[in-house]
């Protein structure tokens, strides 16, 4: 699988949360929080459809796109390589930088200690 760039990884991940939409819509949810033109998403997501990223329904008039690669397995993928790179390959590196970055809530440390739990327990 090819690495996604920083502004690939956006658009997927608005197409991961809305299963699929027309550039107009990707561009919409991108203006929310950065400035770029329509005409810059649209050639974005022409290049992730042309690395096989992104299929694209062109039955209407306004093509619609959606994400061919999974959200899982790009995170996975992802993590992967930073852990191996930025963190030597330690897990406890990463996480302890991960959760040193912004105070977790109480419901996220019960979630963690539950997932670390299972972990435990399937090492047994």
């Amino acid at each position: 699988m090819n690495k996604p760039t920083e502004a690939e990884l956006e658009i997927l991940s608005i197409l991961w949360e809305l299963k699929d939409a027309s550039v107009r819509q990707v561009h919409e949810r991108l203006a929310e929080t950065k400035d770029t033109g329509y005409t810059t998403t649209l050639k974005i997501m022409q290049i992730m459809h042309a690395k096989g990223m992104l299929a694209r329904d062109e039955e209407s008039r306004t093509h619609v796109y959606r994400p061919l690669v999974k959200q899982g397995d790009t995170q996975k993928s992802l993590l992967k390589n930073l852990l191996s790179t930025a963190f030597g390959g330690s897990s406890k590196s990463l996480v302890m930088q991960a959760l040193g970055q912004e105070k977790p809530s109480k419901e996220e440390l019960d979630e963690i200690r539950a997932f670390l739990d299972n972990l435990e327990n399937d090492n047994r």
